[in-house]
């Protein structure tokens, strides 16, 4: 016999499921494909769970889908070079470890994915506002409470929940679907 809490649990999980609105990730995911056709960059970050998650994502992207299409993803997760991200940090600040590394790599017309289940972290918000400024294309999947991402990314998804853990689930689901619609269709 189940404790209610696992059953609530599972139930709430399902609410922020429910909440992913389709029409958005379609949409997104027509933006990968010309990013994809275009032979543009995308980056991906986040923080704690949304960086596992970032890296997780472009895994399944660079090797699944690519290998899929035969022609290569070229994405990258800001989250992995730890050098690079203690560098940024301790020699300007830890709002700079992602905008940093955006400066190197990024041009006008490549795709910035950024995951947070606030969407308030300074150093997502920098990097988003340096995108936008410099001609990027900006998605931001935040939780209920919105933050500063969702007014400044130009394609937001909000996950009904302000749990972290159904968030991060939510929002992993999303990275899923989008790889697993160019592997499976």
């Amino acid at each position: 016999m189940t404790t209610p809490y696992f059953q609530a649990y599972l139930d709430q999980q399902q609410a922020a499921y429910a909440s992913i609105p389709l029409d958005k990730v379609e949409r997104i995911t027509n933006l990968m494909k010309q990013c994809w056709e275009e032979d543009r960059q995308l980056f991906v970050f986040g923080n704690g769970g949304s960086a596992a998650n970032a890296s997780h994502f472009i895994t399944d992207l660079g090797k699944g889908a690519s290998d899929k299409l035969g022609k290569r993803f070229r994405c990258l997760s800001l989250n992995d070079n730890v050098s690079w991200l203690t560098a940024l940090g301790n020699d300007y600040a830890y709002e700079d470890v992602f905008v940093g590394q955006l400066q190197n790599y990024a041009r006008p017309g490549d795709l910035v994915l950024t995951m947070s289940v606030s969407g308030n972290s300074p150093n997502l918000v920098k990097a988003v506002q340096w995108a936008n400024e410099h001609g990027l294309t900006t998605i931001g999947l935040v939780g209920a409470k919105r933050g500063r991402l969702a007014d400044l990314a130009q394609e937001v998804i909000v996950i009904d929940s302000e749990h972290y853990g159904r968030v991060e689930d939510a929002h992993m689901t999303i990275c899923h679907m989008l790889c697993y619609s160019f592997m499976e269709q």
